[in-house]
């Protein structure tokens, strides 16, 4: 083989491979509340950096039924959601926003390539889920995890507006 050649293998031999896409599957359960007036809970998922900072936005579900966009006046409700993120869009956001749920178990997927999990680099982050309703309460679950090193099944257990919140990440 000739010395040329090895001037051509070598440089392709040290140059870092591409992290792997990784598919993210996230399961929401809305629990039944028995309240004399009970309202759909308004919902943000969302990837957080090591920082706080948000990472990306996966999902939104509030009332999108309403004249004139008004169920847009109750988003400031998700308090750690709109203050990382939410007041800097313009909503309804394509691929994010939905109608709220009601009780039961809700399933969102996104694959590695998708706009939700592209930019993510190789590292730690935090999925969070917030819910607020309305003559209800709020709360937030925070599950950590690793994009996109290896299989994970995590989940956290909701007191009062969340139920189970699970995500599993798919290498």
């Amino acid at each position: 083989m000739k010395l040329s050649s090895f001037k051509v293998l070598i440089p392709a031999m040290v140059l870092p491979m591409p992290a792997l896409a990784a598919d993210l599957e996230l399961n929401i359960e809305i629990p039944r509340i028995n309240a004399a007036e009970y309202h759909r809970p308004y919902l943000a998922a969302w990837i957080e950096k090591a920082d706080n900072s948000v990472a990306s936005n996966l999902a939104v579900w509030y009332d999108l039924d309403m004249k004139n966009g008004e169920g847009t006046k109750w988003l400031k409700d998700m308090r750690q959601w709109w203050r990382r993120s939410g007041r800097t869009l313009q909503m309804p956001v394509d691929g994010v926003s939905g109608a709220t749920r009601p009780v039961g178990q809700h399933a969102v997927s996104f694959k590695g390539n998708s706009k939700a999990l592209a930019g993510l680099a190789p590292g730690r982050y935090t999925l969070v889920v917030e819910a607020a309703r309305e003559v209800g309460g709020r709360e937030m679950l925070t599950i950590p995890f690793e994009w996109p090193a290896k299989a994970q099944n995590l989940s956290a257990q909701g007191k009062t507006e969340l139920g189970k919140v699970k995500v599993v990440v798919k290498p």
